[in-house]
């Protein structure tokens, strides 16, 4: 008899804990929690952290954070308006603002990041659908920033597109127009931006294709600059050594005439001192030039030299 009653008093410890422990629950400061009886909501959200009553078994918690969520798009091919296809990726950031109109009409995170899925890719596609590709890319009218390759003053002036809009506008009007649509739902979308915006592959591979053609063309530009440089440098070169060989030219002869002037006035003052001298040793300056060791010289009687050598003995 002691046994059963033993028994019925544990059984009836747990049953207790049990009912205890259902009838309990606790609220942290990053959550909100909306009670539910037989799957509808029941009184208004607790958003004060601390120990809360429920009844065990019927009532059910569910658990919503209070804190910034993150929505992370996927990449998607979108038209622009001057018919550019381009992959953007986004991003944006949420929070719940009124967990009783979210559980009902969304339920949980998992219905809302569907339904934002829906909501901010949409509005996505409408707004990059209605301006052209530079009003994605660009944020204000800023000068390009320019390489050296490309200031070259042969290369003429390319005109630059103009924004009249401009990606934050553009960020904006997907924020305005999304937060209209959700304001009904239970949450606020805080931010949303273009997280990442590329060409698709076809169109990409064209871009770089004319990078390339670009880049070979102002190459092909230096080179010719070059080209002509050098060869002007050449010129020059070749011009200045002609003048300085003619110069060069030029003194050699005037000092080779004053050394044949001044010989010749030497020579006239020989011959003016003795002419018969002057002839006789111009005569032996010719036999030395024309004749060598070998030769043989045969003298007529009547010749200058032999008379030159007569009167010398």
């Amino acid at each position: 008899m002691k046994s059963i009653i033993s028994s019925a008093a544990i059984v009836a410890i747990i049953a207790g804990v049990m009912v205890l422990g259902g009838a309990f629950y606790i609220v942290n400061e990053s959550e909100q929690v909306i009670i539910t009886q037989f799957g509808n909501p029941i009184g208004e959200a607790v958003n004060t952290p601390g120990l809360r009553f429920k009844i065990p078994f019927v009532q059910r918690v569910n658990r919503f954070d209070k804190r910034f969520l993150e929505w992370d798009g996927d990449s998607n091919e979108l038209p622009t308006k001057d018919k550019r296809f381009i992959h953007v990726d986004t991003y944006a950031r949420w929070h719940i603002t009124d967990p009783l109109k979210f559980f009902q009409r969304l339920r949980d995170e998992r219905g809302a990041q569907s339904r934002l899925d829906d909501i901010l890719d949409g509005e996505t596609r409408n707004t990059i659908a209605k301006h052209d590709l530079i009003e994605v890319v660009r944020t204000t009218n800023r000068e390009f920033s320019v390489s050296e390759e490309e200031q070259v003053e042969t290369m003429a002036p390319k005109k630059r597109d103009e924004i009249n809009f401009g990606r934050t506008t553009l960020v904006a009007e997907v924020l305005k127009a999304a937060q209209a649509r959700t304001s009904d739902l239970g949450i606020e979308i805080l931010d949303f931006q273009f997280k990442r915006i590329n060409y698709v592959e076809q169109v990409r591979r064209e871009v770089y294709s004319r990078m390339i053609s670009e880049r070979q063309r102002i190459a092909e530009q230096f080179r010719a600059e070059g080209a002509g440089e050098a060869a002007r440098i050449n010129g020059e070169r070749g011009r200045e050594l002609k003048n300085i060989s003619s110069e060069a030219y030029r003194l050699a002869e005037e000092i080779k005439g004053k050394a044949d002037a001044a010989a010749a006035s030497i020579y006239a003052r020989a011959y003016n001192r003795n002419p018969e001298f002057y002839g006789f040793t111009k005569s032996m300056e010719v036999l030395t030039r024309t004749m060598d060791e070998k030769a043989l010289l045969m003298l007529g009687t009547d010749g200058e030299l032999l008379r030159y050598l007569e009167h010398s003995k």
